[in-house]
């Protein structure tokens, strides 16, 4: 008995040492030889007219200040291949975006690479008919909350088509939608970001065809209090989410930097979502959670998370304590659909590195769920009412937990059949 005891004792050991271990992060270093033209770039966007192309050439080319189009139509930014057509703004002096584009319609920006910026990389507001393809966007060297927050950021735009690119070394989203409608996403590849992709109050959006691995978390599907819109109607299906493991180095503060790495698929808030037919494999928290605001929202102490004033300006939102101050908002996810995926796991264990990870240990028999589900409920509302319907089927022997989290986990649960149900049910 002593034996069995004493190599318990040395596999536990050995647990909590593995856990902790630093871990490395990851790194993205390309060879680049800079070519010096600068000022003909910058001069082709300055002087652009409507229904114009932007031809660049093939070279790696250094810029100390943002390239801006404002107010222009049908105007083409073309390059020569993501491989071949690289803009960095490596110390970049003035500006923050890489490619800034606002108050513009039927814009296409597709065959290049945008690396390094101080801010965001590729940046869109309030534009009509915006198509990135074929884009690489990335910060090179080790990831670091220094990178820019966000690789391709269309927000307060409608009619997004984001297809082909790669997004890389993000510190908060790689690719990100935010406050935006009839949105595509899809054929992308997203690695080396706090979070891979990132539906954020946004409508009518397809997630489909895309890959997202090797960041902090794959797929966000947020919506947010305080914000002019919010989002409903998400689909996202026929994508590759697995191996989102790293450590979370989104600033502090952010909505972001709450999420706990080693999660696949978080939908939160968010209302009229499907999710089906993924791929989801490979997480240490959970491969799917689907979870109310006030899961963020609890025990922030304001002060010691406040964001700071240059981090909002850049477009990152913090955790609000106070958001039932939005009496527009809804905190609460409800008519999601969660059916005919495949979840697996390689990981025999969960992380001790957040709350999650341990809860698991101790209420799920040291299980890592398919699915979570916090189970928070406006007050009043009964489970599984219209408003707040939650739908799983097909999943394959999906791993699931009910939390009950607003009571103290008191109904804790594996029991599916309640959820077996279909969104479009009476």
């Amino acid at each position: 008995m002593k034996k069995i005891l004493s190599l318990f004792a040395l596999i536990f050991i050995l647990a909590i040492i593995l856990f902790a271990w630093p871990e490395k992060m990851p790194s993205y270093t390309p060879i680049r030889d800079y070519i010096d033209v600068e000022e003909q770039i910058l001069e082709a966007f300055i002087l652009a007219k409507d229904s114009s192309t932007i031809q660049l050439p093939e070279g790696h080319f250094l810029f100390s200040k943002s390239l801006s189009l404002d107010g222009k139509k049908h105007v083409r930014i073309k390059g020569m291949g993501m491989n071949k057509t690289i803009l960095s703004f490596k110390g970049q002096t003035q500006g923050a975006e890489g490619i800034k584009i606002t108050n513009s319609e039927h814009i296409i920006i597709e065959d290049l690479a945008v690396e390094d910026a101080a801010g965001d990389n590729i940046k869109v507001s309030d534009t009509d008919t915006i198509t990135f393809r074929n884009i690489r966007s990335a910060w090179t060297g080790r990831v670091s909350t220094n990178n820019g927050a966000y690789a391709i950021y269309p927000v307060l735009s409608t009619h997004v088509l984001i297809e082909g690119c790669e997004a890389i070394g993000s510190s908060d989203a790689g690719i990100y939608v935010g406050q935006s409608q009839h949105v595509i996403i899809r054929n992308n590849k997203a690695y080396f970001n706090v979070a891979g992709i990132e539906s954020e109050n946004s409508s009518y959006v397809e997630i489909y065809g895309n890959e997202a691995y090797k960041n902090t978390s794959g797929l966000l599907i947020f919506n947010l209090p305080e914000l002019t819109v919010y989002g409903h109607h998400i689909r996202a299906y026929q994508n590759t989410i697995y191996d989102n493991n790293i450590p979370n180095f989104g600033v502090k503060g952010s909505i972001v930097s709450a999420v706990p790495k080693g999660t696949g698929v978080v939908i939160m808030a968010s209302q009229n979502v499907e999710f089906i037919n993924n791929v989801v494999k490979d997480h240490k928290t959970s491969n799917l959670s689907v979870v109310s605001y006030k899961v963020f929202a609890a025990d922030q102490d304001p002060e010691s998370n406040a964001l700071s004033e240059a981090a909002q300006a850049q477009g990152l939102r913090g955790v609000q304590a106070d958001f039932e101050n939005d009496v527009e908002y809804n905190a609460f996810p409800g008519n999601v659909t969660v059916s005919n995926n495949q979840f697996s796991n390689r990981f025999y264990f969960p992380t001790l590195s957040n709350d999650f990870g341990k809860l698991w240990y101790f209420k799920n028999s040291m299980l890592i769920p398919d699915i979570a589900y916090d189970g928070i409920l406006p007050k009043g509302t009964e489970l599984q009412a219209s408003s707040v319907k939650i739908c799983i089927q097909n999943n394959e022997n999906a791993q699931f937990v009910f939390l009950d989290a607003a009571n103290d986990f008191e109904s804790f649960s594996n029991d599916s059949t309640p959820f077996n149900c279909s969104v479009s049910d009476e």
